[in-house]
């Protein structure tokens, strides 16, 4: 082997060993040896996977208003669906209807196999909504979004950058789309969002306040016993099935049911934007951060 390769061959494998020896897992939930894979990149700003049934992974590319495809079976990554409305979060429901935060003009859209879109929502009691951001679809039926306010550039000429609700707040939407009501009123800038795989706990990342709380979610879509969860706040984030709570920001840390912290991935990006478990046996942990997409092997398993 030319002394050149030899280089490049010990970069990697320093590079590998160096992100595996980072890993902190005091809970046990990252397969044996696994490594971090950086699976592409040449994206803007990478943010909102979510899984459908069959494993595959859909995320944007928010700046350029694309949502792209992971394929489960091949690793491939493919392009969905330009003309997203500059779609952030993103959720599949059970009949794989694509539900993303659209929030070029402040709208929750619905995005069927083929990519047409339907506008469910774009306003609340008569104004338009800062800004959707991060959903998450609960078992029973019906949805949740936070709706902090971040400027865009992209809103000049179609809406003014002021707040035109009285507040960055969490919404509920019933699965018949006919109630649509607000569920909290005192956080600071609610990002992430996530329920429990029974469908009976709501966290929020408070990213404003730099903390995450937990709600009971009453059958009628209504939130009780507000608690704070942990000290950290985070951008998207996603759950296990033993009840494990995944942040970004700094990477990936994971914290277990009862708030305490055992686990943290770094990633080799300024920001983590997201994260979604993938592949068929929902043990692939799948990133985004910055320009790029990562994939971590799991020994724990993501739900459905």
């Amino acid at each position: 082997m030319n002394p050149f390769k030899q280089a490049v061959l010990l970069t990697a494998l320093f590079t590998s060993h160096s992100l595996f020896a980072q890993i902190e897992d005091r809970g046990g939930i990252v397969a044996r040896k696994a490594e971090l894979v950086k699976v592409q990149d040449g994206f803007t700003f990478t943010e909102g996977p979510a899984i459908n049934r069959m494993g595959d992974i859909f995320f944007t590319d928010q700046p350029n208003n694309k949502i792209y495809k992971w394929s489960a079976g091949s690793g491939e990554i493919t392009l969905f669906k330009e003309n997203t409305g500059r779609s952030n979060g993103m959720y599949f429901m059970l009949n794989n209807t694509l539900i993303t935060c659209a929030d070029e003009k402040n709208e929750l859209w619905s995005i069927d196999q083929d990519g047409n879109e339907e506008v469910i929502l774009s306003g609340f009691k008569g104004n338009k909504l800062n800004g959707p951001n991060d959903l998450w679809v609960r078992p029973q039926g019906g949805l949740y979004f936070t709706d902090p306010l971040y400027q865009r550039d992209y809103w000049e000429g179609i809406r003014e950058p002021e707040m035109e609700q009285d507040g960055q707040h969490v919404y509920y939407v019933s699965e018949d789309r006919s109630e649509f009501f607000r569920v909290t009123d005192d956080l600071v800038k609610p990002n992430g969002i996530v329920g429990s795989p029974d469908g009976k706990t709501l966290y929020v990342a408070d990213i404003g306040a730099n903390k995450t709380y937990k709600y009971d979610i009453r059958e009628d879509g209504y939130l009780t016993n507000k608690t704070l969860f942990c000290e950290k706040g985070s951008d998207g984030m996603t759950i296990d099935f033993k009840g494990n709570l995944y942040l970004t920001g700094d990477g990936v840390t994971v914290f277990n049911r009862n708030g305490d912290q055992i686990a943290h991935i770094p990633v080799p990006a300024k920001w983590t934007a997201n994260v979604v478990f993938g592949a068929l046996d929902r043990k692939t942990l799948f990133i985004t951060a910055m320009d790029a997409v990562y994939t971590l092997e799991m020994k724990t398993r993501g739900v459905w």
